[in-house]
């Protein structure tokens, strides 16, 4: 995905209200061995990209002063209540070293798994995003997470989803290895069957004259 963006010289808490008074966000880049640089981009265009999940987890060929250049979006800050971004931040990207980013979760045939679909579960996903760690190469645009055979009182945990290869948690994760998601039958729903289990009459029992 390319991003357009051209060089800021004026810094301070003025000449950024005036940059976003004319319709430009500020932004920085930095990483890669290389001294940081403050850049400016169009507003309305960075609004709607930001918009896009690929935005937030690809990497970016970022264009500036007609020389391009791969990048990571790190930070995102909003206004509190406008819908207006008043500063991003980007990472270069060196594609001989590792990256250790989030990626989203796209959870697969949640419809068609047994247990919601006669049993009455639920399939609560508790994360929506990995902590994950690869060279820029093989940097996935998400993980796709398949619920089918979850079964009820199941969880699905971070180290039962296959990864891309080339693709690996982060140590932490690993170590922690949390519920990514879970089935569950509503209380309702067994409350449901308890009664229907009482009321019916048990094997071998004549009905009543």
């Amino acid at each position: 995905m390319k991003v357009v963006a051209f060089e800021r010289s004026l810094q301070g808490t003025g000449a950024s209200r005036r940059l976003r008074n004319s319709g430009k966000t500020p932004g920085i880049v930095y990483g890669a061995n290389a001294e940081a640089q403050s850049v400016e981009l169009d507003h309305n265009a960075l609004w709607h990209a930001l918009k896009k999940e690929v935005f937030h987890s690809s990497i970016l060929d970022l264009e500036i002063a007609g020389k391009t250049q791969q990048v990571l979006l790190r930070d995102v800050q909003y206004h509190p209540f406008k819908q207006l971004v008043l500063h991003v931040d980007f990472q270069r990207v060196d594609s001989s070293k590792k990256l250790h980013t989030k990626v989203p979760l796209h959870f697969m045939n949640q419809e068609t798994n047994p247990a919601v679909k006669t049993s009455g579960a639920v399939i609560t996903h508790v994360i929506n995003e990995l902590e994950i760690e690869c060279l820029p190469a093989d940097l996935p645009s998400f993980v796709e997470v398949d619920l089918a055979k979850i079964e009820a009182g199941q969880t699905m945990h971070a180290k039962d989803i296959p990864l891309p290869k080339g693709v690996a948690l982060t140590a932490h994760l690993e170590a922690e290895n949390p519920v990514i998601a879970s089935a569950t039958i509503p209380a309702a729903v067994v409350s449901d069957e308890a009664a229907g289990d009482a009321a019916a009459p048990a094997a071998g029992d004549k009905p009543a004259a």
